[in-house]
């Protein structure tokens, strides 16, 4: 497991390219949480920021966030893609909301793992069936939703016996499944009917680190047209880069 390093006593900020998205925002709550210096540089994805010669070179996979660290693990930069990459580098960075010990820290990763493999994709292809696409297909729309509401019941069940995903303690799981779930009433989703969620997804949202989180650059965002609609999921995806 990862060690945490002693801290400088003035750090460099940490560079953070990103905008206000579900992904954005739980690296955000992160650096928010744990006090660390950083600079952020919008990428608007709307605009086609994320193809930028400069964001690819750090970001290859074009996708917000990614970060430039100045001090890295061996005191040089080291630049970071993939959210829950990023958590789990400023947990180790800090020693922070991941464990104490190895069985706290593998239990913390279960639920990390839960957000990047099913949680975060589901309920990106239910808000996009539900609100984007410009066909209404009701199968996509149905299926989608059907298994947000599962994943939330995963969640639901979870948090009925410990007060956070991954145990008493609240972590970098908290911090990815959390954004995901600010957008439920477009994934088809009440929170009445998951009251478990409901009381874990308030005492989170009362965090004043998650409310400074998803502040950063919210006044930003616009309303989608045809030309952030081509950037986000059209032709300009699947270009050779």
């Amino acid at each position: 497991m990862t060690t945490p390093r002693a801290q400088p006593a003035q750090q460099q900020p940490i560079e953070v390219h990103t905008w206000p998205t579900p992904n954005g925002h739980k690296v955000h709550i992160m650096l928010e949480e744990c006090k660390l210096p950083y600079t952020v540089t919008a990428v608007n994805i709307g605009a086609g920021d994320q193809f930028k010669e400069e964001f690819l070179a750090i970001s290859p996979n074009n996708k917000i966030p990614a970060i430039i660290d100045p001090e890295g693990p061996d005191g040089k930069p080291i630049s970071l893609f993939e959210s829950g990459a990023i958590l789990l580098y400023l947990a180790g960075k800090t020693g922070k909301f991941l464990g104490k010990t190895d069985r706290e820290r593998y239990n913390t990763l279960q639920w990390l793992m839960f957000q990047m493999g099913g949680l975060g994709p589901m309920l990106g292809q239910a808000h996009h069936f539900r609100m984007y696409s410009p066909e209404k297909i009701d199968y996509a729309i149905n299926r989608y939703t059907n298994e947000s509401r599962r994943l939330y019941g995963v969640m639901d069940k979870q948090l009925s016996q410990h007060a956070f995903l991954a145990g008493r303690n609240y972590t970098i799981a908290d911090m990815a499944c959390w954004p995901w779930t600010r957008s439920h009433a477009n994934q088809g989703v009440d929170l009445a009917d998951f009251p478990n969620v409901k009381r874990w997804y308030d005492e989170i949202q009362s965090r004043p680190a998650a409310q400074r989180g998803v502040a950063v650059l919210a006044d930003q965002r616009k309303p989608q047209d045809a030309t952030s609609f081509e950037n986000m999921f059209g032709s300009k995806q699947y270009e050779k880069r």
